[in-house]
């Protein structure tokens, strides 16, 4: 019998010790997801979707940044990241314009801020929507005020 309570005792030890150090891991995911990552879908790099197609995508707003692997059938990268729910944006006369990455909203009209277009490290000259997915290419989002 005592050896039955001792087993008892120690399983709900156990337990309590991994439930504690479930309650860690959430605090600082919330530590981690303050001012312009609190309303991130991911704060972790990704892989999504199988296709022909790889982008590299990386998001970066402040500090902080993730990379997306987008696997996909799509040859335009707007379509590849709409496809996945990565962007979110208005249709607008040059297309689409991103106001939301990642669950991150960039409002120009409320705080001035936007998000920039890169490939390959440069100032992207075409929209997420009209660039095609290249091989070996780099794209990055960027919050930016």
């Amino acid at each position: 019998m005592k050896n039955t309570f001792r087993k008892s005792i120690c399983i709900v030890l156990a337990l309590v010790c991994l439930l504690g150090l479930a309650a860690c891991k959430k605090e600082v995911n919330a530590v981690e997801a303050k001012g312009l990552w609190k309303d991130a879908t991911y704060l972790e790099d990704m892989t999504f979707g199988e296709g022909k197609n790889t982008a590299i995508v990386e998001v970066k707003a402040g500090e902080q940044s993730v990379t997306f692997t987008v696997n996909t059938d799509e040859e335009m990268l707007g379509a590849a990241l709409l496809e996945h729910k990565l962007i979110d944006g208005d249709q607008g006369d040059y297309g689409l314009y991103i106001k939301k990455v990642n669950g991150i909203t960039a409002d120009y009209d409320t705080d001035k801020a936007y998000w920039g277009f890169y490939i390959n490290g440069e100032y992207a000259t075409t929209g997420v929507d009209s660039t095609k997915i290249e091989k070996d290419a780099t794209y990055k989002l960027e919050y930016t005020k």
